[in-house]
This record gives structure tokens, sequence and C-alpha cells, in this order.
């Protein structure tokens, strides 16, 4: 049975928290965010089999039939997998994403239709409000984007610094060996000519938290983390590892 760990790293935002210890060398977790305001939003939705652990997260902060925003960073089914359960239980709720992720694959898969967001949109939710900025194969996926909490400045970056194995839920030590060897075993960025500046732009926000969603999040010297992350990018665009 699965545990999702519920911990509060930037007022009002809550990182949901599902180890999986048989996936990479040394297990790996699979983080949401669930933002409480008058309008809640939550950024990655989880699998369908992490549904009820994370749903019943959920329930101890808002009761999840009240979520208005179901939002995550790209079509992937680790981000977006239980969409449509989310969509079921939470009656007013909307996914709200990239037009062009609208348009490739959320008018279809999506049970309700979703809203497309164009790059720099806020929605307000309240208290907290959430800038859409596309990012266009950063990590990954034609239709990648981040989120940009604007008052507690907190950064949805969800799988950039991706780190193996289960840290603490925010930590301000450095990540970006942890980054780096996770790379290593999974390949799954998207490096080409853009990736390293799309990262520096992001670094441009001065975020106080990152909010990521394999392994811990990180606050402290966040844009520093960002630019060395592009930084090790960039090396490995100039430098790829030759083929098998």
């Amino acid at each position: 049975m699965t545990n999702t760990q519920i911990d509060e790293i930037a007022d009002g935002i809550y990182r949901l928290s599902t180890f999986v210890p048989d996936v990479g060398p040394t297990g790996f977790t699979f983080n949401q965010f669930l933002i409480d305001d008058d309008d809640p939003l939550l950024f990655h939705t989880g699998q369908r089999m992490l549904f009820d652990s994370v749903s019943e997260a959920i329930s101890t902060v808002v009761p999840v039939e009240t979520l208005r925003w179901i939002t995550f960073g790209h079509v992937e089914a680790d981000e977006c997998g239980a969409m449509n359960q989310f969509l079921a239980a939470a009656p007013r709720s909307e996914v709200a994403h990239g037009g062009l992720g609208c348009m490739v694959s959320l008018n279809d898969l999506a049970d309700r239709p979703p809203v497309p967001l164009a790059d720099g949109q806020v929605i307000e939710l309240g208290r907290h409000r959430v800038r859409h900025i596309d990012t266009p194969h950063v990590p990954h996926g034609w239709e990648a984007r981040v989120l940009f909490e604007e008052t507690t400045k907190t950064l949805l970056c969800g799988d950039l610094l991706t780190q193996l194995g289960q840290g603490p839920a925010l930590t301000s030590n450095d990540v970006l060996a942890g980054a780096a060897e996770a790379e290593d075993v999974f390949g799954s960025s998207c490096i080409t000519p853009s990736s390293a500046p799309t990262i520096r732009s992001l670094a441009n926000l001065d975020p106080a938290t990152l909010a990521v969603m394999h392994g811990s999040s990180v606050t402290g010297d966040c844009t520093g983390a960002l630019l060395g992350l592009a930084d090790d990018y960039e090396r490995r665009l100039l430098n790829p590892p030759p083929f098998a």
C-alpha cells in the first residue's frame, strides 16, 4: 500500500510525496503540489494507481471536491495519469494547460474541455497568483511548461532538478550533484540548444522555492541551482556521450 507524505514547503503550498522503492537504483519519489486557497490548485496528479493515496493526503488540507484547477508540466502518466479521476472527484475543477498541450493532447484526453493558457497568463487563486510559462522541450515534451506562484515566489518546476532516492521534503543543500546523477541514470531530459537559455530565463525569476517533482524541493539559493543546472545541460549538449 502506498503512503503519501505531506509537508508545507511555502506559505499555503504543500508537497505530497510518495516513495516508490523499486524505481531506479535507490527508489524514487513522485511529488504533487497543492496550493490551498479560495480556488485550490493541484500541480501534478500522479499516476492513476496513486489516486487514492494522493487524494487522501489532499483531504487533510482541503476537501478533494473543492479543487478548482488541475495542472501539470507536460503530458505523461506521472504528471497527469489521474487527471480524469480528479475531474470526477471535484465537480467544479478544470484542467488548465498551455494552448499547445490542449490542442495536441488534452482536448482529446480530458473528460472535460481543458482551459488553454497563453504564455505568461496568470490564474488568480485568492492569496496566490500562478503564472503559466511555456518551456518547450524543457525538461521534455513539446508542450512542456512550468508554473510560477508569484506571492511566495515558488517555481513549480516539474522534472527539473530530479534526484534519486528519498531526501527531505525541503532542503537548502546543493542538489546539483544529485540532479546530475539522476540525469546520468535516466537520460530523461531533452537537451537542445534552447535548454540552457530556457532554464536561465527561469533563474531570472529569482525564485525562493523550487517545487521539484522527483526528490527534495529546494530553498535558499534557488537561482544558483537553476544556473548550475543550465550549465550542466550546456556541458552535456557540447560533450554528448558516445553512442553504444
